[in-house]
């Protein structure tokens, strides 16, 4: 099976007519494979992935920004941890973008994000990141008290603006030649339910558990909405999101990868050629060598 033909399933570029409740977080696109064949198709797509972040650092023309957004216990991590893990750490940058600091509230609310945006050659993980602004904070608009903004900006037109400002940023970014992947890892309620009580019954995994996690769930249909805000408000065809199944983790973990894949074999990268004069040079040091 060949991965890049399902992207358009998932892939969201025009968001106008988007619904969340059209997705179903257990689609597997009509698959039904053994984990070992998951693994050994992930395998694969690592490697070329591998070999793509090779070329794109060579190259040094590209960056590659991939977000990560989702419900607790939706994968994050591993997607992240599986899809990413033939890449040269050289090569690479994670952020984790927990609750933020009083210095970071003390700016813009994309301040801390664009100090972490990779540089040309390197690809950028964001698990969590400038979205928080229109989903957490939008589900607890408690949240604007600790920002210090003027009263007058705190109104319900300030989440249209921040969506300008997102739909700017992401156009700024892939007219300076980043590549942005948005992902929503899409998972149904019910699943969530059953791998929070997966970690609560397993002492090995009893430390991923957070009362906190409960205390969002409660909010879980607000978390929907403002999702399907997110996505309708900022999918454009230089910065999509991939609506993710997120129900069967090896699916999840296929989609992300073609995806990547996918969006960096759409640089049509090669490696750095050099000048006549250059690889004369070349040949001279090479007979030097060869003589010593």
């Amino acid at each position: 099976m060949n991965f890049h033909t399902l992207l358009d399933r998932y892939r969201v570029d025009d968001g106008k007519r988007f619904r969340l409740k059209d997705r179903d977080p257990a689609d597997c696109a009509g698959l039904s494979i053994e984990k070992r064949e998951a693994k050994q198709m992930l395998a694969e797509g690592v490697e070329r992935l591998s070999k793509l972040q090779e070329v794109l650092y060579a190259q040094d023309r590209w960056s590659v920004l991939t977000i990560f957004q989702a419900m607790d216990a939706a994968g994050k991590d591993s997607a992240i941890k599986h899809v990413m893990s033939g890449i040269n750490p050289q090569g690479c940058q994670v952020h984790a973008f927990k609750a933020p600091s009083t210095e970071e509230l003390d700016h813009d609310f994309l301040w801390r994000t664009t100090r972490a945006l990779p540089e040309r050659g390197r690809i950028g993980i964001f698990n969590r990141s400038y979205y928080e602004e229109v989903l957490v904070v939008r589900v607890h608009p408690e949240l604007l008290e600790r920002q210090q903004l003027p009263p007058d900006l705190v109104s319900p037109r300030i989440w249209g603006h921040r969506f300008n400002a997102i739909r700017a940023h992401e156009q700024h970014l892939a007219e300076s030649g980043c590549l942005v992947l948005k992902f929503f890892l899409h998972l149904s309620k019910e699943e969530q339910r059953r791998r929070f009580l997966d970690r609560l019954n397993d002492p090995e995994k009893l430390w991923k558990f957070s009362l906190g996690d409960v205390a969002e769930r409660r909010h879980w249909e607000a978390y929907q909405e403002a999702y399907q805000d997110a996505i309708r408000e900022t999918a454009a065809p230089h910065a999509p999101w991939f609506v993710v199944p997120a129900d069967q983790k090896w699916f999840s973990r296929l989609v992300v990868m073609a995806a990547v894949v996918d969006g960096l074999e759409s640089l049509k990268m090669t490696y750095p050629t050099v000048s006549p004069e250059t690889r004369a040079a070349y040949e001279k040091a090479r007979t030097e060598l060869e003589q010593e």
